[in-house]
């Protein structure tokens, strides 16, 4: 009798992200198998024994154990958590080297075990570390997904819904181009529920439109604002992983701002970044080329020119 065919997903660092995306699977019974890797094999395979003791109160039973690199090889999923934070004081730069270093034995020693998944990014600066996945992993792009702006755009969403009062799952808004300082929001394709932004704020009245642009900051700063308080952001990124992994385990063809490469979709070629893009069992069905505005476009080409030259010294 053959063995059923089970989703397995390999987390690659039990760092809070990673752990937070383990709990979150395990909670929302996403897949049959999480293998843990970590450099600290002792912290992966404490991490896999807490896990697995709530195991009685998930939806569904997920074999929960730590492993090695060797698990790859059958692998859906391997989402890549791992690498350093950045210090204070240090530079984007210095820490686009320090982990591009990281990723690239992370990805040979996957490459190594037969993996012929998936693979989702996450760790920081996550459009670069995407871009070097591909590159070392040798996959077809549609293969290689960053998280991108999925955290950016949901935090967008929360804010519109917040201040309309209305469901955050009703609002449809993005950000996208770089998952940092140079992204942008996408006001021309905001809707709230199925009416436009515009629309929504001239029937109002009361509510003003410069109200939208301290909103974005606020959204664009979040991370730090998060960072001075608690440490680290890790439950939204979390959550956002597990939506990206619904999403190709699923087969959903759902439209995320996932980290994506561009091949002459938005005038830009050779480059990872956040843009709306259909999402399936194959990884990346097709990127979606929105119509942006004026402003939209300029945002979007700094965004774009600003992540190559910080790539230029690692690639």
């Amino acid at each position: 009798m053959n063995k059923e065919k089970v989703n397995r997903i390999v987390l690659v660092g039990t760092g809070a992200v990673g752990c937070s995306y383990a709990y979150s699977i395990i909670n929302q019974g996403v897949a049959e198998e999480l293998v843990l890797i970590d450099v600290n094999e002792a912290k992966a395979e404490g991490e896999a024994m807490d896990l697995n003791h709530g195991m009685p109160f998930a939806p569904s039973p997920i074999n929960v154990w730590s492993g090695s690199y060797q698990d790859c090889g059958s692998a859906d999923l391997v989402v890549i958590t791992a690498g350093l934070a950045q210090k204070p004081g240090e530079t984007r730069l210095e820490l686009v080297e320090k982990n591009t270093k990281i990723f690239k034995q992370i990805v040979k020693s996957i490459m190594e075990s037969g993996f012929n998944g998936i693979f989702l990014v996450a760790t920081n600066p996550v459009d670069i570390l995407t871009y070097v996945t591909w590159k070392e992993s040798g996959l077809p792009k549609e293969r290689v997904i960053g998280s991108g702006t999925v955290l950016d755009s949901a935090r967008l969403r929360f804010a519109l819904g917040k201040y309309f009062n209305v469901d955050t799952r009703n609002v449809h808004a993005a950000i996208i181009g770089e998952h940092g300082d140079t992204e942008l929001p996408v006001w021309s394709h905001a809707m709230i529920g199925i009416e436009h932004l515009d629309t929504v704020l001239e029937r109002k009245g009361d509510l003003k439109k410069e109200c939208l642009e301290e909103m974005f900051v606020n959204v664009r700063d979040a991370a730090y604002q998060i960072i001075e308080r608690k440490g680290a952001t890790y439950y939204g990124i979390g959550m956002s992983l597990v939506r990206i992994t619904k999403a190709i385990l699923n087969n959903e063809n759902s439209i995320l701002t996932v980290s994506a490469y561009l091949n002459g979709e938005y005038g830009q070629k050779d480059v990872y970044i956040g843009v709306p893009a259909v999402i399936n069992r194959g990884g990346i069905r097709e990127v979606i080329e929105i119509e942006l505005n004026e402003k939209e476009k300029e945002q979007f080409n700094h965004s774009v020119s600003v992540l190559k030259e910080t790539m230029k010294p690692v690639i």
